[in-house]
């Protein structure tokens, strides 16, 4: 039987144990006495002991029903635990008691047993009350939690909009264990004969309130102040929840405690009534979407539409004899909410003062942002209006060269003078990893030696990158400010937004670094700790400030700004995109040039479907996001074990790990892999919170060199064609499983079948091969993983684009506009002119973005001299595409009377 370090989840534990319980009551049950094996005995106890590990920190079945399950083996009653156990399972897997009331006695009748939830229609799902669970933490007897259990059951009303049950813990450390494991919890209720310590004593257990605080940090926790400093620690692992705080101290006590995210506290007596009106209102402050439900309701009005948009209303398309199968595939709902109008209780995306507004105020609680933007032309836009916000032109800019092309563009169209970073590259397989901090500090002190740091506006990074690379986000914004204290960070989050909703992935994302630097900058023991520094550091040299850690001045501004694809990771139509702003000076200085760039890029026509989905897409992360993504995570850890683990598969695959992605020397935990077939699994949290780089796990990149087919190859003829499986990235010999919020067990279970059956074609085929054939297979899989061709560094801008020859800032936007005139420009082939100019020692400038998919990222950008490792490496890319390269007539470059010309009219 599997055991707990088999599992990443202990929901996914919960549940496959109550599926092994019901396999073994089940062979119990329809056992003659003198049949029953002492191994199934022995078996169901295992389970039990196990379960009742997990089972106090959940409202169903519940204790008293559980105990009651665990007297009836005792007593060998097992026809009656069969029943017991069977119902309850198929509770749990339908979701069923989420709906109703679960009968466990064996003569009882359960009309609805057999409905599932996922099989009920769209619309008697949406009629049925949500349900969730509000945990009471209180030291109590086993007759005063009854007592609990049922004034808050007599508390519900038919009016409510929602339906709940208690789950009682004593501790402050059960608490914290109850909301890392039970998705179901929306509130907690502190009230004041809580305990410190767990009497389940469980190393696994235990091993979750890391995220919480350190055992030394929980152990100093004053009696007095359990309460408050729960709700201190509730506010770092689940900050969406609501918290209600029962106490006896006075006010003056309380107002001077930092309480979290404790939304009211009650005093003495708690009064049950007061206390169910109010967790129904915080959650119905998280269930609220001012702006979907706007458009609920302008559908079901009768208008006369004399406005632009014939399909408004559904009336070009109801009234034609040619096109009823639009009507018929999408429905009459989405055209009765399809208009052009701002009244009617909708809003103006460009102006909002409605629920649009509202809706992003919402967003912005959600996210942890000070402010929040929706866009719904995709995150690509909001690249290109926070760069023109605050970009000037003249401005030096630092950026990840491999980023996405939107930055690249926004650079352009702000006129910045951009610095390319290098990223580390990952050679074997044709991948970029992430910049070195060491390397940013080391070009804003090269530019600050060169007198320009005043001129540096802003750092712009990928977090996460496409293949998943993370940065430790807190250390970055801190150095560089201790270096530039008023430098602009824009973080790229396309793949990212999920994050805000795991504890382990939130401390990296960067609304939440934002928050927690403005908070510790304001502290006196940074102040302290940051003058001592300097002292420290008075007349150090260029590498020690380089080796050191370094602290940012207490008054460093935090100005940060994060753009997500909400519809990459998150519930939203596609093109849905949020800008989220931390900055200290938004007001003073950005908020009308950011304005103004937010008209200059956004439709005046934005599509209401897509604001609705960002609505409700978080509500549901609010509501639901750490359960998602709990999901999420075991659905990646499933398939990366599966993987590892299987004899066959690894002839032919293997699942990159941490080590492989990520060099030793960023990787300061030590941590390689995520799961190791001897161990299990590897806890997350220290690399997460310690490393320079981790890597995310819901990112599953498979080396397929082994198969002999090249990346592109595998996706599209393998697996798009041949099973309907989609991914969206390749690079030479890697193809990427990306798992999002909507990936399940049975998707995972299917992809590991489609890769096994594939690796028992290739044996077939190989035992059938001749020799030549072998030959062949063995010089393509040599090809892919042995002889790859080394990834180039950005060469530099050419000298015609470069105020000097100190740093290395470029003007790209002088490079990019030179190149419409087509007398500027000429054209050499790879394989002709453009070697033999490099071999005769010309330099030659790229005049156009040249970006080859995969890896999908410029190696060209207008006005960078081509080296000769740039020539090398596009000379040896086998891929299908290339953008910005004409194969008919070669690279296009700028001709030397062009850039002469530049140069003299510059000097």
């Amino acid at each position: 039987m599997e055991s707990a370090r088999d599992y990443y989840s202990p929901t996914q534990l919960r549940t496959d144990q109550w599926s092994a319980l019901r396999e073994v009551t089940g062979s119990l049950g329809r056992s003659a006495p003198n049949e029953i094996l002492a191994d199934d005995l022995a078996k169901a106890e295992q389970l039990f002991e196990e379960l009742a590990l997990i089972e106090p920190y959940w409202a169903f079945p519940g204790m008293v029903a559980f105990d009651q399950m665990r007297r009836q083996l005792e007593h060998s009653s097992f026809e009656d635990l069969a029943f017991t156990v069977h119902r309850v399972t198929r509770a749990l897997a339908t979701g069923a008691y989420r709906r109703r009331s679960i009968p466990l006695e064996r003569d009882s009748v359960d009309q609805e047993e057999h409905d599932d939830e996922a099989l009920l229609t769209t619309e008697a799902r949406a009629l049925a009350k949500p349900y969730f669970e509000v945990l009471v933490v209180d030291s109590v007897s086993e007759q005063q939690e009854r007592w609990l259990k049922d004034n808050v059951a007599h508390m519900l009303r038919p009016e409510d909009p929602f339906v709940y049950e208690a789950v009682v813990v004593p501790s402050l450390e059960d608490a914290l264990i109850a909301v890392m494991f039970n998705h179901n919890i929306q509130a907690i209720i502190i009230r004041p004969g809580l305990l410190l310590k767990s009497e389940l004593n469980n190393e696994v257990l235990r091993s979750y309130l890391n995220r919480a605080g350190t055992p030394e940090e929980i152990d100093a926790i004053p009696p007095e102040n359990l309460g408050p400093e729960l709700c201190r620690m509730l506010a770092r692992v689940r900050p969406e929840l609501d918290v209600y705080l029962v106490t006896h101290r006075s006010i003056e006590d309380i107002a001077n405690l930092d309480l979290g995210i404790c939304r009211r506290v009650f005093y003495n007596q708690e009064d049950f009534l007061e206390l169910h009106l109010n967790v129904i209102r915080g959650v119905e402050a998280r269930n609220n979407t001012p702006f979907f439900t706007a458009l609920v309701d302008y559908s079901k009005q009768p208008t006369g539409v004399f406005h632009a948009m014939p399909i408004s209303r559904g009336k070009s398309i109801t009234r034609s004899h040619w096109i009823q199968d639009m009507g018929a595939f999408y429905g009459p709902n989405i055209f009765l909410a399809e208009t052009s109008a701002t009244s009617g209780g909708l809003d103006s995306l460009l102006a909002p003062h409605g629920p649009i507004k509202e809706a992003q105020e919402l967003a912005s609680r959600a996210f942890g942002s000070k402010k929040t933007f929706f866009a719904t032309n995709g995150t690509s836009t909001c690249n290109k209006i926070v760069v023109q916000a605050l970009v000037r032109p003249g401005d030096v800019v630092l950026v990840d060269r491999d980023c996405h092309k939107s930055h690249h563009y926004g650079m352009v169209l702000a006129g910045a003078e951009v610095v390319y970073l290098d990223s580390y590259p990952l050679n074997e397989y044709s991948m970029y990893g992430a910049v070195p901090l060491r390397s940013i500090k080391q070009q804003l002190l090269a530019l600050k030696a060169a007198g320009k740091l005043d001129r540096v506006r802003m750092l712009l990074l990928t977090n996460c990158t496409f293949d998943g690379i993370v940065y430790n986000v807190e250390r970055v914004m801190e150095e560089c400010l201790a270096i530039k204290p008023d430098l602009i960070f824009l973080w790229d989050e396309a793949w990212f937004a999920f994050a805000r909703f795991s504890p382990t992935y939130r401390q990296r994302t960067a609304m939440r670094t934002a928050n927690n630097l403005r908070e510790r900058f304001d502290s006196d023991a940074h102040r302290l700790a940051y003058d001592a520094q300097q002292e420290e550091l008075k007349d150090a040299s260029v590498d020690r400030v380089l080796d050191t850690r370094l602290l940012a001045s207490p008054d460093a501004r935090v100005r940060v700004y994060a753009t997500q694809s909400t519809h990459k990771t998150l519930t939203s139509l596609r093109q849905g995109s949020m800008i989220h702003v931390h900055d200290q000076d938004f007001k003073g200085e950005v908020e009308q040039s950011f304005h103004e760039a937010y008209m200059t890029h956004t439709s005046t026509s934005p599509n209401y479907q897509i604001i609705a989905s960002l609505d409700v897409g978080r509500r549901q992360v609010e509501l639901e996001g750490f359960e998602f993504v709990q999901r999420q995570l075991e659905a990646a850890m499933t398939m990366r074990r599966a993987i590892s683990s299987n004899p066959l598969l690894q002839k032919y695959f293997k699942v990159l790990s941490t080590a492989d992605m990520i060099p030793d020397a960023h990787r300061q935990s030590g941590v390689t892999s995520y799961f190791d077939s001897d161990v299990g699994w590897t806890d997350m949290w220290e690399s997460w919170e310690n490393d320079e780089f981790v890597l995310d796990a819901t990112r599953v990149t498979l080396s397929v060199g082994g198969t002999g087919w090249d990346g592109d190859t595998f996706k599209t003829d393998i697996l798009m064609d041949r099973y309907g499986i989609q991914i969206n990235k390749t690079s030479r010999n890697t193809v990427l499983f990306m798992t999002n919020i909507g990936t399940t067990r049975s998707s995972v279970a299917y992809m590991i079948e489609v890769l096994v059956e594939i690796a028992k074609e290739l044996d077939n085929l190989l035992d059938d091969a001749s020799k030549m054939e072998r030959l062949s297979f063995e010089r393509r899989v040599e090809n892919l993983m042995e002889k790859y061709p080394p990834l180039p560094d950005f060469s530099r801008f050419h000298d015609a684009f470069r105020p000097d020859d100190i740093t290395p800032e470029g003007d790209i936007r002088t490079a990019y506009y030179l190149s419409y005139d087509d007398t500027n420009c000429d054209y050499f082939e790879l394989d002709g002119t453009l070697q033999d100019m490099l071999d005769a020692g010309r330099e030659v400038v790229s005049a156009s973005f040249i970006i080859p998919y995969p890896p999908g990222f410029p190696i060209l950008v207008p006005g960078q001299v081509i080296s000769a490792e740039i020539l090398a490496f596009m000379r040896a890319l086998d891929v299908s595409e290339i953008h910005g390269y004409r194969a008919d007539l070669g690279l296009r470059v700028f001709t030397e009377d062009a850039l002469e010309n530049l140069t003299a009219q510059n000097p």
